[in-house]
Formats: structure tokens, sequence, C-alpha cells
């Protein structure tokens, strides 16, 4: 499979998770949609593009189990998620549940709200992996029920959701928190950075989170700044503006009552003169995917390849897997390993370390991985993808090997 990708030689990308890669066919597909652009721009902005982004908006709604006019393009992630958190209409007493392993992107919104509506709290759920999925319900549905006990009956809860945590990489039951925050009339908001392309059955007509939000351009192959953002027909009136507010904007003050619409899909259309090709390699991109076996292939191979190179990889660092349960049920396409260095408590030492280690594997060894501290250890994390193979697991546990000796005598040799 490496062959459908532009790596330089000799460069192992263990890091798919991280910024995604561009298959060589997707790639073809952005030139040619390029070429057409500016063979007749009037042509293509006035006459073209809508359709051509209402069918790649129908194909990935179909993918994740949605109704085609319940998803929008985005640029990222945390684009949508500030979409979604400056558009909510913010009153005093609100509270806005995270958990202590957030993307700090996203906790960075939430701060932000918090910060500008003196009225919102935020609440935090401590996670320590590893943790199963039944304690983190556990944990999860006790946090929640004793937010709503503390809060007035008029106060709004909000609960920011990881399908797949960033950093350690691992998946969580957000099908199951979902169902908690209908039970307890929490607003869910689910940052699913990580799960299209690496999660199966999304299906999010009966999952029915609040909003969910996930990159394209990480694990389904769309050119990077493509990002589906899902918001249900039952909270479209919430999103009143695009995080750009653009040409179609509709003003509540400019219509009647009954006839206001806050025109959802349309809003999302024409942020202005942009490159449309993220959005639309969408469909290039699914192409492939199904060209090279499909979805469950894909994820097959990967989800293999991610246990079995995690055990390769522990075992030449001499550490160990994070998700060593038999069920392996935090584990889906990445997969995170101990590394071999002490702990510190320093943050300003813990961002010397992860750029050493950076550097030494980018600059010395050309491969890539992500590396992080989390529960009073090192940890380095791996995504598998379809061009790896177990020797990339193995050439990764020799560079890191070096690298941490090296980080030892540089950072702790007193």
């Amino acid at each position: 499979m490496l062959k459908y990708f532009s790596f330089e030689p000799g460069y192992i990308n263990l890091n798919n998770g991280s910024f995604g890669s561009l298959p060589k066919p997707v790639a073809e597909f952005c030139v040619q949609h390029a070429a057409r652009v500016e063979a007749n721009p009037d042509r293509y902005h006035r006459l073209e593009f809508a359709e051509l982004l209402t069918a790649a908006r129908a194909r990935v709604a179909r993918l994740i189990g949605a109704d085609t006019d319940e998803c929008v393009f985005v640029p990222s992630t945390t684009a949508g998620i500030n979409t979604i958190l400056r558009n909510i209409e913010w009153s005093s007493g609100d509270v806005i549940i995270r958990f202590s392993t957030t993307y700090q992107g996203v906790e960075r919104v939430a701060r932000y709200i918090a910060d500008t509506h003196s009225e919102v709290t935020l609440s935090t759920v401590e996670l320590t992996f590893p943790i199963s999925h039944q304690e983190i319900v556990k944990r999860f549905r006790e946090h929640v029920v004793g937010v709503k006990a503390s809060c007035h009956s008029s106060s709004r809860v909000y609960a920011i959701i990881d399908s797949v945590v960033s950093h350690p990489g691992v998946a969580l039951p957000w099908k199951q928190m979902t169902q908690i925050c209908r039970e307890e009339g929490v607003c869910s908001i689910i940052d699913a950075a990580h799960s299209i392309g690496q999660e199966m059955n999304i299906d999010l007509a009966s999952a029915q989170p609040d909003f969910w939000v996930s990159n394209c351009h990480k694990w389904l192959f769309a050119k990077r700044g493509s990002t589906v953002l899902y918001v249900p027909k039952r909270n479209q009136h919430i999103i009143k503006s695009a995080l750009v507010t653009s040409w179609d904007y509709p003003s509540p003050k400019e219509s009647a009552p009954a006839a206001y619409d806050t025109g959802f899909v349309l809003q999302h259309e024409w942020p202005g003169a942009i490159d449309f090709s993220p959005y639309l390699s969408v469909c290039a991109a699914m192409d492939f995917r199904e060209k090279i076996g499909g979805e469950q292939a894909i994820n097959d191979y990967c989800h293999k390849l991610a246990l079995e190179g995690g055990r390769k990889l522990a075992s030449a660092l001499g550490g160990c897997v994070l998700d060593e349960s038999p069920s392996a049920e935090l584990t889906l396409n990445m997969v995170n390993v101990q590394l071999p260095l002490p702990p510190t408590t320093s943050k300003e030492l813990q961002g010397k370390i992860d750029s050493f280690l950076e550097y030494e594997l980018l600059h010395k060894h050309n491969v890539s991985s992500v590396h992080f501290y989390h529960g009073g250890s090192w940890w380095v994390r791996c995504s598998a993808q379809i061009w790896n193979e177990v020797s990339d697991f193995e050439y990764l546990g020799k560079a890191l090997s070096n690298a941490c000796q090296e980080a030892r005598s540089k950072f702790f040799a007193d």
C-alpha cells in the first residue's frame, strides 16, 4: 500500500493520527479539480460547486448514518467545536463538563467561553489510563449527577466528550455517555476528531448526540482542511451563524418569528471564495477506500497491526502497552507504549523532553510518532495505517531506545 502515498524514501510514518496523509489518487483528484476551477471560475462558482458540495455531504452522511442536511463541512474539528460553543446562548449557572484528557485545543475553546461569560463554569472528569470502559461510564454518570444536583433547575449542562482521546490514543464509550446525557438532560458535544475512517458503525441516527464533529483528513484520507460537522435538525436552531458569518446569515430581526430559519446548511455552503477541494475530496477518498477493500478490511488490518506492533514495540523498549485488557476495548488503530524515561512533574521539563524526542526521531532516524506524559509515565502513541508493517514498529523501537538513552543522559544525569 505504500505505493499509493508520496512519502520520501526512508521516511517511516507512524503518526497518521496527527495530520493524516493523502493517497496519490486523492491528490490527483485535487489537481484535476483545481484545473476545473481555473478553466472557468465563474461557471464553477456560480453554477457547479454547490451541487458538488451537496454530493460530498451526502456521501459522508451515509457513512456516518446521518441525514445529508444534518451534515456540513468546516476546516477542522476545532473550528466545529468553536461553531457550536460560540453559538450557544449562555445563561447564569450553565456548566461545561470536559475531561482531564480533553484535547487541549478544544479545552481552550471551553476555557475561552468561561473567560468571556462570567456566568459559565467548567467542571472536569478526571481520567487516568488505563481504565475500563465500565469505570469510565460509571465515573461520568456520577460526575453528571453531581453537577446536576449542584445546579439551579434553570441551569443547563453541556458535556464535551471525546470519541477517541488524542493523548493517549484510546477509544472512549462515547455512545454510552451520550445516552447518559439524554437521560440526565445534558447536551452532548462529541469531539470525534479521530472517528471517521477509524471507528466502524458510527450510526449517528441511533447514537443521537446533540452535536458531533470529525476530521475527514485524518483517517478517511481526504485532503487536509476537511471536517464534517453534524447537527441534527432538532438542534439546528442553535447554530444561528456559521463561524464565518457571510452572505447567507439570516437575521432574526429581518423576518417574522414564525418564518425564521437559521439556514444551517446554506450558511455553511459559502464562507467566501475558498478552495473547496478539501471538502470535495471526501468522495475521491471514499472511492479509494472502496477500491482497496473497504472500511472493514482497512480497519481490520490497522487494528490487528496496532495490537501486534504495540507488543513488538513494548518488547523492544522494555515497557508495556497501555491497553492490556483482553478485549483491547481502548484500542482502535492507535496504540500507546510506555517509554523508558524517569517520571517528572515539571511541565517545563516535559516540554523539553518531548521536543528533544521529536527532533531526534525526525532528524536522525526519519520516523514519526507522538510522545506524551500521562499518569506518571512517558508514552509513545503510534498510528497503524495501511502503509505500515510490523517492521516499522521494530525500527521505531530501535530509534526510541537510542533517543531515550540520550534523553536520560541529557535531562536526568544528576
